[in-house]
């Protein structure tokens, strides 16, 4: 039984408390807000509840996953799932729009084809079926497996299979995300369906992966999922279950350093000047804090991946309004931007401050626990920032706002109030500069988009959550956690689960 410590409380790393708790562990876990979840928070206001981090669920199997593997009950017992249908309402800049079926191919198909001509439906199936293929051949090495010693194998090597496309007298193929839009959707429309996934995470689809098709063949293939009560739910269950399982919490309490010997961790240090010893010590934490915590020691050996830090942040708005929410309502409508250039530009740095009218998600919850009467409804409004001192501050609320007038006609005559939460509330809550966001790890782009393992130089030092393999997401958190729980029970042998 070795004694772990692990820095924070995001889901990542309670994930890995729970797994390392029930191997027979003593495993205590060092958070310095007054709660758990990292990003997962949520925000309670004259009967009006609402998620200030992610609304959604995809591949809600990680989660069933640790909780079969972690105790009797399963998660559904502990939190109610709802599959979502359907997936999403997109609200395109010519003022088409279309309601996307969750996990149905065939209705996916045909909602495309009846509302943006025949044809498009088509083109989207196809590029799902390559999508997959895309999936398969990444599925174990992005997700299930400890990082390759060899990530440049994953680095140099484009997983999409791209259809041939004959351009000024050469057959050129995809490589980015833009140009499967361009080339192999072949419409404005799909092409912003397309790249909606990857401006979720503030990725530039002009220079992301063609690979990152996998993003929306997740959401197509495993559905989108609610937690009723909204997804914080879902941490206070991993919470519970960390709990139940013997794990220590102790809030208010900050780590300020790690400490070692003869080349290995040998415990942590405290703000109040306390020290605590172990065995063990899985760092939860940002890639500045953990520069910190240890000091300036070498955390990445030559060769390595390096650790990336996040380029995007969320600017969030929540709206409680008067009325109730009217039935057959999408929980989800994207509207998006009628001027992609000035987002693209926005959110690459070349322009001086955010987009004045970016792709604005719209989530309306069909949740009697999130309003204090059926007569209110709870809506919550996000859009991607750059992660900078100044970008996506509170005066860019209305902007959100006005977009979302397109998903909710009379908003503005319904509104009772707002509350606005900025990259700084972000940062405030997970640590990371500037509120940054850490994107899932992809293939291909020479390895801009992967992450460091989960192991370090540092003997008995581990890294997980979203800005360690395999990145950003809850479904990648509860990863994490599965590969670092791994590493440590079974040691360096250890090559994911079967």
């Amino acid at each position: 039984m070795a004694r772990i410590a692990v820095i924070g409380a995001g889901m990542g790393a309670m994930a890995a408390a729970a797994r390392l708790a029930v191997a027979g562990h003593r495993v205590a876990v060092y958070e310095r807000t007054e709660t758990y979840g990292g990003a997962l928070r949520r925000f309670e206001r004259d009967g009006f509840a609402f998620d200030t981090g992610p609304g959604l669920l995809p591949l809600p199997a990680v989660w069933r996953d640790l909780f079969v593997k972690t105790g009797r009950e399963p998660l559904e017992e502990c939190v109610e799932l709802v599959q979502v249908d359907p997936s999403s309402r997109h609200l395109f800049a010519d003022g088409t729009e279309v309601a996307v079926p969750n996990a149905s191919r065939a209705g996916v198909v045909a909602a495309l084809d009846e509302a943006l001509g025949r044809g498009a439906g088509q083109r989207w199936g196809d590029f799902l079926v390559r999508a997959r293929d895309a999936w398969d051949r990444t599925r174990r090495p992005l997700l299930e497996e400890p990082l390759w010693a060899d990530w440049r194998v994953l680095a140099e090597r484009e997983p999409y299979p791209a259809v041939p496309h004959k351009r000024l007298l050469r057959t050129r193929r995809a490589g980015t995300l833009a140009e499967i839009g361009a080339w192999e959707l072949r419409d404005a429309r799909l092409t912003a369906l397309l790249e909606s996934h990857a401006l979720a995470w503030g990725l530039d689809p002009r220079d992301t992966p063609a690979g990152a098709a996998v993003l929306p063949y997740m959401e197509h293939a495993f559905g989108t999922w609610y937690v009723r009560g909204g997804l914080r739910e879902l941490a206070r269950a991993v919470h519970e279950r960390c709990l139940a399982r013997g794990v220590g919490f102790r809030f208010g309490t900050e780590v300020t350093g790690i400490t070692g010997k003869d080349g290995r961790v040998a415990g942590v240090e405290l703000a109040d000047g306390t020290a605590e010893e172990a065995e063990y010590v899985v760092a939860g934490v940002a890639p500045g804090v953990l520069d910190r915590l240890v000091g300036g020691a070498a955390v990445r050996g030559d060769g390595e991946v390096p650790a990336r830090r996040g380029t995007a942040s969320r600017l969030t708005v929540l709206l409680a309004l008067r009325g109730a929410r009217p039935a057959g309502t999408a929980h989800r409508t994207v509207v998006h931007t009628p001027d992609r250039e000035a987002e693209l530009e926005a959110l690459s740095g070349t322009a001086p401050r955010p987009a004045a009218r970016p792709t604005v998600t719209v989530l309306r919850p069909d949740d009697p626990r999130l309003v204090p009467d059926a007569e209110h409804e709870a809506v919550t409004l996000t859009a991607v920032v750059p992660a900078r001192p100044g970008a996506g501050g509170r005066e860019h609320a209305e902007e959100l706002i006005t977009a979302a007038e397109r998903a909710l006609p009379g908003l503005r005559d319904r509104l009772l109030w707002h509350e606005v939460r900025t990259p700084a509330d972000v940062e405030g809550a997970t640590g990371a500069a500037d509120g940054a966001i850490p994107v899932p790890a992809l293939a291909a782009a020479g390895g801009r988009l992967l992450h460091p393992s989960n192991t370090t130089c540092l003997g008995g030092l581990f890294t997980v959550g979203g800005w360690s393999h395999p990145g950003g997401g809850l479904p990648h958190a509860g990863m994490s956690g599965a590969l670092v729980a791994g590493l440590i029970v079974e040691g360096p042998g250890f090559r994911g689960s079967r």
